[in-house]
Formats: C-alpha cells, structure tokens, sequence
C-alpha cells in the first residue's frame, strides 16, 4: 500500500513547504538530525555506523556553505577591487584624446557636435541620420568621396526647417555607401579629448566633447591627435 505525506503546517495551521520547495541548510540538518535521535525507537536505535554517516553529511554540508561563502566574499572583494583600479585609470585619461563607439550624441546651447565614423574602405557616400527621443529623423547630414578611416561630419546644431534644435540627447545612425551602391562597413566612433571624469552609479564615466562615455566602450587612448589629424 502507498503512503501519501500529509501536507505539513506550522504551529498556527499554515502550509509549508517541504521536499524540492524546500531549502534546507546546516542548522535545518542539525535539526532533522537531533529529532530523529529523539524520536528513534530505543528497541531499534541508530546504529553507529548511520550516525556517524549522518554527522559526515553534515560535516560536509557545512564545509560547503563555508566554501559557498568565501566565493562569494571573494567575487565581491574582486568586483571592489577592479572597480578602483577602473575609477583610478579613468582619472589618468584627463587631457588625453580617446576613441569610442557611441549611439547618442548630446546637443548643449550654441554646439555644433562633430559625428566621428570610421569607414572600413572609400566610400561614395555617407548619409547621417540624427532622430529626437521619439524616434523622428529631424536632420539627414550627408558627405562625399571621403576615403578610409576616420572622418566626420559636423552638425550645426540645427533641424531640416534650419531651426536650433532643442539641448539635449539625440540618436544617431549612419549608411556609406560606393559608388556602385554597395554597402561600406561604417562604425560611429566619438573622438575627442577627455575634459573630467564623473562617476554615476559607482561607475567611472569619461565626459568627451560634453559626452559621457564608458570605460568599456572606448577604443582608444593616445595623445592629442593621435585620432584627430587630418582634420
């Protein structure tokens, strides 16, 4: 005959859960442990070969937790510690000219942002798309026969009316093209010199040409000009 487990409760008639739903540590072990030594049949008690057996389970369970522990006091000693050495080195890139791939551009009052782009061959054509929060295109800039490398296109801060655009963020995409029509792989890179470090969030940020960047998406680091010349 089967036997079903009745449904366990706590001392004011709730449900608990047990078996998969439950997780028990090393005190819940401990404690299963010294009530089936007190609930043993003293004409059938455990024998010492179990009880041992059961104290090793529960010496290996706590040996486990402790072990479970120290990763995780260590991951997070590992995560502070390369969060310093970030926020130290994005100090150090002050005064230094970066690369770095960007999707928004910041338009503040009176600017006239350059686009950077890095083209993998000559390209015919380049059309730059800038869109407002909503997604709407308010200016299409365009440039011709530029060659490999990087180049940029300057906006002048206005929308296709010729209107100043509002201060704020703004997303950017871009197409190249050659001559024949065929597509040219084309990446938005920022390019500019790091003017001060902000952190958010416990995070460094580099603020480029009034753009803030993170560490992981820059490219490059060099000396000014390493990025710009040609202009």
């Amino acid at each position: 005959m089967s036997y079903i487990s009745p449904i366990q409760t706590d001392t004011n008639g709730n449900p608990i859960d047990t078996g998969s739903m439950q997780t028990l540590g090393k005190d819940d072990f401990l404690k299963l442990l010294v009530s089936k030594l007190q609930n043993q049949d003293p004409l059938d008690p455990m024998s010492d070969e179990s009880f041992v057996a059961e104290l090793a389970q529960f010496s290996a369970l706590e040996q486990m937790g402790n072990i479970a522990d120290g990763i995780a006091e260590m991951n997070k000693l590992s995560y502070l510690q390369s969060k310093g050495m970030n926020n130290m080195m994005a100090s150090s890139l002050i005064g230094k000219e970066v690369k770095a791939e960007f999707s928004t551009l910041t338009l503040n009052s009176g600017d006239k942002p350059n686009i950077y782009f890095t083209l993998d061959e000559a390209a015919s054509d380049v059309t730059v798309a800038i869109k407002d929060a909503s997604g709407k295109t308010i200016r299409t800039l365009t440039a011709s026969d530029l060659a490999a490398g990087v180049g940029h296109i300057t906006w002048d801060g206005k929308d296709t009316l010729g209107n100043r655009a509002s201060a704020g963020s703004y997303s950017v995409t871009i197409n190249a093209t050659t001559a024949s029509g065929e597509t040219v792989d084309v990446d938005l890179n920022l390019v500019g010199i790091v003017d001060q470090v902000v952190y958010r969030d416990g995070a460094a940020y580099l603020v480029v040409d009034g753009v803030q960047v993170a560490l992981g998406d820059v490219q490059g680091v060099g000396d000014v000009g390493t990025f710009s010349k040609g202009e």
